[in-house]
């Protein structure tokens, strides 16, 4: 009888670096994804006219900090934009270039 390949192995082999980096990818992942909504959300408030010109720059501010400290937090694990990019297949990839 023809035994079918298995796609996956029994046991995964992982170091607790592989995990933690994994794991910190998907973090990053889901903050990168709420920062971008956050950002598409302010942009559409902003061209409502219904924030202040105070709260435009906080939002601004607020923004570009979360930006820098992303980028902080990819430098420090080694991680690109694409990394943090998930392939939804024929949905095409979770977030925005």
């Amino acid at each position: 009888m023809m035994e079918t390949p298995r796609l996956l192995p029994q046991r995964l082999e992982s170091s607790p670096e592989s995990v933690e980096r994994d794991l910190f990818k998907l973090v990053l992942t889901i903050i990168e994804l709420v920062r971008q909504l956050m950002e598409k959300q302010a942009l559409r408030r902003v061209d409502e006219g219904d924030l202040t010109e105070e709260q435009i720059e906080g939002l601004g501010t607020g923004l570009m900090h979360l930006e820098q400290a992303m980028e902080d937090l990819k430098s420090r694990y080694d991680l690109t934009a694409e990394d943090l990019n998930i392939d939804l297949g024929p949905l095409g990839s979770l977030l925005a270039p």
